[in-house]
């Protein structure tokens, strides 16, 4: 139906007429990027997959609110479903850290080889397997860019617990990598 990105206006007006072939253009079009987003900040698939409908949902009711002159539609869209996802974990009252990696007594430097070695889908299973708070900080940090002030306010912690969190998370990543080098 629809080919290019010069389309998106004429898919958003659909949109906002509540035509069904534009509302299932735009899920089309954006699946993939908005599944890998959620992915990050939700273990289970099927959560995953939960947060990315409840996000089109949104996107779909809050559409005639974007405006195309502050930005991408991609970059309104990813806002949303941030804060979805972010809900979701609240309303699971899964933002607590119960699981905790055991601590090393020292702190061994990454091999940065190892780092280059592994795949997309490697890197995301060992973010995941950080304690939830300690993950979302990160990824909201490193990954999407936000800044500690941004994170304490979406989190609902302070500038100082955020950055704690984005240590600790680097800190885990080193001992999980390490712990998989050692085993090689």
């Amino acid at each position: 139906m629809y080919s290019s990105e010069d389309d998106i206006p004429i898919v958003i007006r659909g949109c906002l007429q509540n035509d069904r072939r534009s509302q299932e253009e735009l899920y089309k079009r954006f699946f993939p990027a908005v599944m890998a987003l959620c992915l990050r900040y939700v273990r289970d698939r099927n959560d995953a997959v939960e947060v990315l409908n409840d996000s089109f949902l949104k996107v779909f009711r809050q559409l005639g609110r974007y405006d195309a002159a502050k930005g991408a539609l991609y970059t309104w869209m990813r806002t949303i479903v941030i804060h979805t996802a972010l809900d979701s974990l609240r309303r699971q009252r899964a933002i607590r850290d119960r699981e905790m990696l055991p601590d090393a007594d020292e702190e061994p430097g990454v091999d940065n080889e190892a780092l280059a070695k592994m795949s997309g889908d490697e890197l995301l299973n060992l973010i995941l397997r950080l304690p939830i708070t300690t993950r979302l900080v990160f990824n909201l940090y490193t990954i999407d860019g936000y800044t500690h002030r941004e994170v304490a306010v979406l989190l609902g912690m302070s500038e100082g617990t955020s950055r704690w969190h984005l240590n600790d998370a680097r800190r885990q990543l080193k001992i999980i990598i390490n712990l998989m080098n050692s085993q090689v």
